[in-house]
């Protein structure tokens, strides 16, 4: 391993007791901190595993480990946590920043996400190892990953966040996924990208597999092994049902013969989750293991040379008469098709981390040549244009993150909504991920273009890089299509079931912990079979808004919620009036476009009600509620442009920007919820 990759820090197990809530302060809600000195690496060869120091060579053993999760301090990486109740918990530090949430409370996924952030340490930091901005793009020049990058992650146990808990890894909800990748996504898009499609292949394994081919797939990837999924093919792309690849039956075995183009990990990966053709219009998923073939049975293809992602194994595997035992095939013959739309909707929802990662690379890069540019006598952020730039991307990250969240956690809350809501999250937040980096790139003018300086050049990759976001697992119009589909069954809400409240209260309330995923294919749905509790509850949520910020949010708060919840309620009709006055037109420009609208409506939702089910528990300025008005208007500036930001509610949220950026933590909404 390279010896500037640096180590997690190992902590010893720290109790935590169940006392009241009220018999100690609560620690901050704060987003991950940017280590700015990351600690030197250990000896691979010799040091326990450091998210398992209980037995270096067993992966999946983690009975006598010491949880990270429960020992990591997520202000301070290099230190431990005081347990709840414990002594030195209940008084701050000097100068500690305290607030109403306790971190304990916030879902395990942010404390993971803190203990990764704090063992990659600051990208800004030449010093800080294969993770640093110029390791990454001096490695880019190369078409290379940096040294050692892959061995960092693994050796932090990033894997173990592709398998599940009952399969002897750590993925028990995609919150926790969604927000590690985040943090390998604000360095590396691509080092995400590569673990990305190795989760897309082993998905259907742990939905559909049998017990030997979930074993084989966990052990594999829990010791470094790569997959990747054989669907596309160069003449025929997303039309799956014109895949030429086919598994020819014979007895016990199966003759597989095909090819697969382009395809993520093809030539790295051990496991190659294949879409054949089983029969005349049957399409089935099979587990294909290149250590069971002869080296005459597959060839990996030359890898493909892109515009971003360098360095990453994209290329492809062609199969010649390849012999797979009949048992490889994934869950029923014949039911690759259905699989493969299920599928799709987990790693869809997974994207959303890429782009809300590069967000917040691209915007802290912005803040902080804004402040060390200096044009005019002063520095370029008091430039009003750049200003605006700079607050508008700040809001747009938060909105992604309003989005984005909630529809991770429906993997294990709501399962059977994905089918339209991995489709919203997929077209949407990686189209606002697109707008933010053009308008950083703005901002840094002629420094933007540049393969060096500010940054050590690492803008121009990030925004090739984050381009492919918008591209796989269904480009924006096939997302678009599948929301315009779905819509015509969308206006005419059904009846309650009387669990609503309580669903979005799951969904949306960030200290709630969503319940464990236990992969079961028979839980998600090709439709949402009428039902969008997110979409179709716009009066109630409307009501149950304004009636809160009456009572409890900043003075003018309310009136412009008011006024806001009015506009959207017009956007809303105009959009229902389109389904119903083009009856069974899902599929022309005039249906994609209300599709999108409808997406900017869900993500209006979204921040709503993200306000209402965490206001009580943060406090400070985010209960205030200003930052909700900032955020509904700039999304109301997409359907009406001459829309502007109340200015009289900006320096709560530019505080919190300046804040967050001068301690090189993450942008996020719970900047907005620590007390000043």
């Amino acid at each position: 391993m390279d010896s500037k990759v640096p180590a997690r820090a190992t902590h010893p197990a720290t109790a935590t007791p169940d006392v009241p809530a009220t018999s100690a302060k609560p620690e901050p809600p704060r987003p991950p901190v940017v280590s700015a000195e990351p600690l030197k690496s250990p000896d691979p060869m010799n040091s326990a595993d450091p998210m398992n120091p209980a037995d270096p060579m067993n992966p999946a053993d983690t009975e006598n480990s010491a949880d990270p999760v429960d020992s990591v301090d997520p202000v301070n990486p290099a230190e431990s946590v005081p347990a709840r109740g414990a002594a030195g918990a209940d008084e701050p530090a000097p100068g500690d920043v305290r607030s109403r949430v306790w971190w304990g409370e916030l879902s395990p996924a942010h404390r993971v996400a803190a203990d990764l952030d704090g063992y990659l340490g600051d990208p800004m930091d030449e010093e800080s190892g294969p993770f640093s901005y110029k390791a990454i793009v001096e490695a880019e020049e190369r078409d290379e990953l940096p040294a050692g990058a892959v061995d960092a992650v693994r050796s932090w146990g990033f894997p173990k966040y592709l398998v599940p808990a009952g399969l002897g890894g750590r993925l028990t909800t995609l919150e926790d996924l969604f927000f590690v990748t985040r943090g390998i996504s604000r360095r590396s898009v691509t080092v995400a990208v590569m673990y990305g499609s190795g989760l897309l292949a082993v998905n259907p394994v742990w939905l559909w597999g049998d017990g030997w081919q979930r074993r084989t797939v966990a052990d594999g990837v829990l010791n470094g092994d790569l997959a990747c999924f054989g669907v596309s093919e160069a003449d025929h792309g997303s039309d799956v049902m014109a895949s030429e690849s086919e598994a020819e039956v014979q007895g016990d075995e199966l003759l597989l013969t095909g090819t697969k183009w382009p395809v993520g990990n093809a030539t790295r990966g051990r496991f190659v989750t294949t879409y054949a053709k089983t029969g005349p219009r049957d399409f089935s998923l099979i587990l294909v293991d290149k250590q069971e073939l002869e080296p005459d049975m597959w060839t990996a293809l030359p890898p493909v040379r892109t515009v971003g992602l360098r360095g990453h194994d994209l290329s492809g595997v062609m199969f010649v008469g390849a012999r797979v035992p009949a048992e490889r095939v994934i869950g029923r013959r014949g039911s690759g098709l259905v699989q493969t739309l299920k599928t799709l909707q987990i790693t869809r929802t997974a994207i959303a981390a890429l782009s809300v990662g590069t967000m917040d690379a691209v915007v802290r890069i912005g803040m902080r040549y804004s402040r060390e540019r200096t044009l005019y006598g002063s520095d370029i952020y008091k430039i009003p244009v750049i200003r605006d730039h700079l607050v508008k991307t700040h809001l747009d990250l938060l909105i992604a993150e309003c989005v984005a969240i909630p529809v991770t956690r429906s993997l294990t809350v709501a399962p059977g909504r994905l089918s339209l809501w991995s489709s919203i999250v997929k077209y949407f937040v990686p189209v606002l991920g697109e707008e933010v980096v053009a308008s950083i790139g703005t901002v840094l003018a002629a420094r933007g273009y540049l393969r060096e300086g500010v940054a050590h050049g690492v803008f121009q990759k990030l925004q090739r890089d984050h381009a492919i976001a918008s591209i796989f697992e269904g480009t924006t119009h096939v997302n678009l299509a599948n929301v315009a589909g779905q819509l015509p069954y969308l206006i005419e809400p059904p009846e309650e079931t009387g669990h609503e409240d309580e669903l979005l209260a799951d969904l949306f309330c960030w200290t709630r912990t969503p319940p464990t995923w236990e992969p079961d294919g028979r839980m998600l749905q090709l439709t949402n079979e009428g039902r969008d509790e997110i979409g179709q509850r716009f009066e109630q949520i409307s009501e149950e808004l304004l009636s809160a910020a009456n009572a409890h949010a900043a003075p003018g708060v309310a009136a412009e919620l008011k006024d806001l919840m009015s506009s959207i309620g017009g956007l809303r009709a105009k959009v229902d009036q389109g389904i119903r006055a083009s009856e069974g037109d899902t599929g022309s420009v005039a249906a994609l476009a209300r599709a999108k609208r409808y997406c900017e409506l869900h993500a209006m939702m979204s921040c709503a009600l993200t306000w209402l089910h965490n206001r009580h528990a943060f406090g400070g300025a985010f209960a205030d509620g200003q930052w909700l008005v900032l955020c509904l208007q700039r999304l109301l500036q997409r359907a009406q442009p001459d829309t502007i930001l109340s200015e009289e509610f900006l320096p709560s949220l530019e505080a919190a920007m300046f804040r967050v950026s001068d301690e090189r933590r993450w942008f996020s909404l719970l900047s907005l919820a620590e007390d000043e």
